[in-house]
């Protein structure tokens, strides 16, 4: 059956042998399943994974179609680089193909030590702690920092794993309104009073819209009243600041960000994640982090991959400048038909079209046309915010920044 994509809606049909036990009885899994798809289906937010082929890149294979892919989060196009490539084949032939336990009892391999050190040099440091995801750093550091009689002071769109981590936390979360200062401000003086411990959480860039969090101003006021802040870099890390180091780089702030939590799938071009601050920080997390401490380790292919994409940020500029430059080519053309992709500065472009349908039928249209934009509908965005969001990639061509564009304008000119 051919494969449909990740906010396609519509009925999946399901295998009849399922649904009965050798008894004949229905299966009581099957209609819990049922009942909550149908709700789901109800609400036009049924989701399919699409099936992509090749090598990773700026053009695969989706369902089966050659396209242009403008859906990923290979940012620099680190994940396919021949170093890159080469320091995984040669970290699975030299330490074969999982590290074999977690990192408290056989998994602690010496490729992991270095990672984490050369993540902590490069982050400018004390101490870094690797992660298998983004998600599991997030929901293991903010209950190891905060829990009942603390709070939680939380941007309005902030990721799902920070909100995730607070209910871990069992702590009081407290939300301002997005990218909004004097909210937070406010938020931060009413709650300073009662909280025994305060931890703010930001994201650096917002996965959805693209917008950069005022990062300068949160550490400021956050540290006014010795409260602690995590900043979610996921998608700032290697792509912003002068030399890659994310959104607190670019705000001028690295060293006094107290948690700072980045991916290494996205930018980085591999697989993982990891926390960078202080030693007793690292010290903390290897003691109390639950994601960390009942995890097996990275394999050590990805942590070799990983090791190298860092030494290649330094060394190849030329990656984020033309990731910006494309972005700002598509940002300029799309704008020129009146086809806004605010509130967005970086290389996450939304373009918001409200209605889920309206919204799947376009990522449809560019799919036919050759282009993949994924359409993003509820929960990962607010409803009646559905929208194409964009991720040129530094190694698109201008022409092909060029065709998405006028496939877009084709796109909404064909709906007006």
């Amino acid at each position: 059956m051919k494969a449909s994509g990740p906010d396609l809606p519509g009925p999946e049909p399901l295998d009849e042998l399922d649904r009965y036990d050798r008894q004949g009885r229905r299966s009581p899994l099957d209609e819990i399943a049922d009942q909550i798809l149908g709700e789901i289906r109800e609400r036009g937010t049924y989701r399919r994974m699409r099936v992509l082929d090749g090598l990773q890149g700026p053009r695969m294979v989706v369902d089966g179609r050659e396209v242009l892919l403008f859906a990923g989060s290979n940012y620099l196009d680190l994940a396919r680089h021949p170093e890159v490539v080469e320091a995984a084949v040669r970290g699975a032939r030299d330490w074969g193909a999982a590290a074999g336990g977690s990192r408290l009892i056989t998994g602690n391999l010496q490729v992991h030590v270095a990672l984490e050190e050369e993540l902590a040099n490069f982050f400018e440091r004390p101490a870094a702690l690797a992660f298998n995801t983004g998600y599991m750093a997030n929901v293991g550091v903010i209950p190891a920092l905060v829990g009942p009689g603390d709070v939680l002071v939380s941007d309005a769109l902030n990721h799902a794993s920070i909100i995730d981590g607070a209910r871990l936390a069992r702590c009081e979360v407290v939300v301002f309104r997005h990218g909004d200062v004097e909210s937070f401000a406010e938020v931060l003086g009413r709650v300073r009073p009662k909280a025994r411990r305060i931890l703010v959480a930001i994201d650096g860039v917002y996965s959805m819209d693209g917008d950069v969090a005022p990062v300068a101003e949160i550490v400021k006021r956050a540290h006014e009243v010795d409260a602690m802040v995590l900043l979610d870099d996921a998608h700032g890390t290697g792509v912003l600041g002068k030399r890659g180091r994310g959104t607190a780089e670019a705000a001028g702030v690295l060293g006094e960000v107290d948690i700072l939590m980045g991916t290494l799938g996205k930018s980085i071009g591999s697989f993982g994640a990891f926390i960078a601050g202080s030693a007793r920080l690292r010290e903390l997390l290897v003691n109390t982090a639950r994601s960390f401490i009942f995890s097996c380790a990275l394999a050590p292919a990805q942590v070799e991959a990983a090791r190298v994409s860092l030494r290649l940020i330094d060394s190849e500029p030329w990656r984020r400048e033309r990731l910006a430059e494309n972005c700002r080519r598509l940002r300029q053309r799309l704008a020129a038909s009146g086809i806004s992709t605010s509130p967005s500065t970086t290389h996450i472009l939304p373009v918001v079209l409200g209605e889920n349908e309206r919204t799947m039928s376009a990522c449809e249209r560019l799919l036919e046309r050759g282009y993949y934009a994924q359409g993003i509908r509820h929960p990962s965005v607010p409803r009646g915010k559905a929208r194409l969001r964009i991720t040129p990639m530094a190694t698109h061509e201008e022409s092909e920044i060029d065709g998405l564009a006028d496939a877009i304008i084709d796109v909404f000119s064909n709906e007006n």
